[in-house]
């Protein structure tokens, strides 16, 4: 299932996202907010969609554009701006394009990719595009990193996780309705290693009434020295790959995660 250039998946579901448990409890921003510090900026965050790691990286004093394709993502992360005081908002600046290929006519210290959009695209292709565009906006010899889930071969091999097993804590939005979030795996192929994953958020308003949204999309999964041999093939050096966001070597924990920091060449 591979979406038209300009289809915003997230535009029922943008208002849920800061909201969902997984997503709130993450530990990975301290990680992209410190490397933001170190390069001194400015920095570019591919997949900013809320905020999430956008803000606080603004509120640490560095200079942050946030590209997303999604515009109900993008209108969330405005409102909460609007918040922040003045010298947070001068920090930022958002804007709406494609990873594939965008030009904003300058050059940055520092790109990231947190929490997995890489994944979204599915053609060798469309990655290839991606990151000769991301090569073209970074300064020579200055950084990209590239936030992967390292897949997990007993997970892919297993039947059961195409049923939903998934157990996710619901949470209550600012205006009291109640979600309840389920996901699992619509289909698999192991061929294009790709899974069709659905999200479904059980809403249930203060009155008793109910909805229910669906947000249905495919993450192609890259193994660790596939995803190198695609930095290499794009101009880039990899320097280093962690398993998890205190910066553990990849191998120390598994499947653990799969976060590579590569350098322009």
């Amino acid at each position: 299932m591979e979406h038209p250039r300009g289809y915003d998946e997230y535009a029922v579901v943008a208002e849920f996202y800061d909201y969902v448990v997984p997503y709130r409890e993450r530990r990975d921003v301290d990680f992209f907010v410190e490397l933001a510090r170190q390069s001194g900026g400015p920095v570019l965050e591919i997949g900013s969609g809320t905020g999430r790691v956008l803000i606080p990286t603004a509120r640490a004093g560095v200079e942050i554009v946030g590209l997303d394709s999604s515009a109900s993502m993008m209108e969330v992360c405005r409102a909460k701006l609007a918040h922040e005081p003045q010298e947070v908002q001068t920090k930022v600046q958002l804007v709406e394009g494609d990873m594939r290929q965008f030009d904003l006519g300058r050059e940055f210290r520092l790109v990231t990719v947190p929490f997995r959009p890489f994944q979204h695209l599915i053609s060798v292709e469309d990655q290839m595009a991606s990151l000769a565009t991301i090569r073209r906006h970074l300064l020579a010899g200055d950084s990209l990193v590239l936030d992967l889930f390292n897949p997990s071969l007993p997970h892919l091999a297993d039947d059961r996780f195409l049923e939903d097993l998934n157990r996710e804590p619901p949470f209550t939005m600012p205006d009291g309705r109640r979600v309840l979030r389920r996901h699992h795996i619509l289909g698999r192929d192991f061929f294009r290693q790709t899974q069709e994953v659905e999200l479904i958020y059980r809403v249930t308003y203060p009155d008793g009434h109910e909805e229910r949204f669906v947000h249905r999309f495919v993450m192609r999964y890259l193994f660790r020295y596939e995803a190198e041999h695609l930095l290499a093939r794009s101009g880039f050096e990899v320097e280093q790959v962690y398993a998890d966001y205190d910066k553990s070597p990849y191998g120390s924990k598994y499947p653990g995660e799969l976060i590579l920091v590569a350098k322009k060449a």
